[in-house]
């Protein structure tokens, strides 16, 4: 499933919305921040603000690959380290991030965007292997 949301849309969600369309239903009672900087409810894996953080297994589980603004091009393809890849992932980077299957970030495979204020999705309905940041 191909998802991709326009920049002005993501201001029109709510903290309600957005738990809803990213959290699965074992984490139906929890919710996503309704604001960038706020901590994430017990159950969501530790992500500080500015990041972006991708963990090996489902469940914010396994090794943790956190990635931060000024380490990371705007609009470019990021990699994570050969062989590697993410099963869950937060961003609290601010800005819209596109998650890959593939690792060139081809739309040929599985990708979807996550919003930037504040967004957990313990599990990734594929295999993460790239990213893109973009611009607001």
């Amino acid at each position: 499933m191909r998802t991709t949301m326009p920049a002005a849309a993501f201001t029109a969600l709510t903290a309600a919305a957005l738990a809803a369309a990213v959290l699965t239903p074992a984490h139906a009672g929890t919710t996503a921040p309704a604001r960038a900087g706020a901590a994430p409810p017990g159950k969501l894996g530790a992500c500080g603000p500015g990041e972006l953080c991708l963990w090996e297994k489902a469940g914010f589980k396994g090794t943790r690959h956190v990635f931060e603004l000024a380490g990371v091009d705007i609009e470019s393809c990021v990699a994570l380290p050969e062989g590697g890849s993410a099963q869950a992932l937060a961003n609290r980077t601010g800005r819209p991030v596109t998650a890959y299957q593939d690792r060139e970030c081809a739309e040929t495979a599985e990708f979807n965007t996550y919003p930037g204020g504040g967004t957990w999705a313990p599990e990734s309905p594929y295999r993460v292997r790239a990213f893109k940041v973009w611009e607001r």
